[in-house]
């Protein structure tokens, strides 16, 4: 059975990029552009893991985590952040997400599927 990951990225050549990186591994892949929309997918697809950016267009991507930790359906899912504006305030920030990591912009594409698989359990 394939893995479902969430992609919120609001940048569309980043999102198709990490997209086709994890369909070249096997994933399923669910977009959103924009954090609402990741938040509202999340409770419905359930994914293995959430791939998101943090600066997104309607909120910050450690405001969309906090909102999908309060709900029991969205809690236990890992939540990666990917971005290259994360200054070292805003990254305690995003370490204080439970069941979360961070991948620096730019990715490796030889690695970011395996890096992304480490999180989920």
């Amino acid at each position: 059975m394939k893995k479902k990951a969430l992609v919120v990225d609001d940048n569309s050549n980043n999102l198709l990029l990490e997209k086709d990186l994890l369909e070249l591994a096997g994933f399923e892949v669910i977009e959103a552009e924009n954090a609402l929309s990741g938040i509202s997918l999340a409770g419905q697809v359930k994914p293995d893991v959430i791939i998101m950016d943090v600066r997104l267009p309607d909120m910050r991507g450690f405001t969309a985590a906090k909102i999908l930790r309060r709900s029991p359906v969205t809690r236990q899912i890992p939540i990666v952040f990917v971005t290259a504006s994360v200054m070292p305030e805003g990254r305690k920030e995003l370490e204080a997400i439970s069941n979360s990591g961070f991948i620096g912009k730019p990715i490796n594409t030889r690695t970011f599927a395996a890096d992304i698989s480490r999180f989920i359990v």
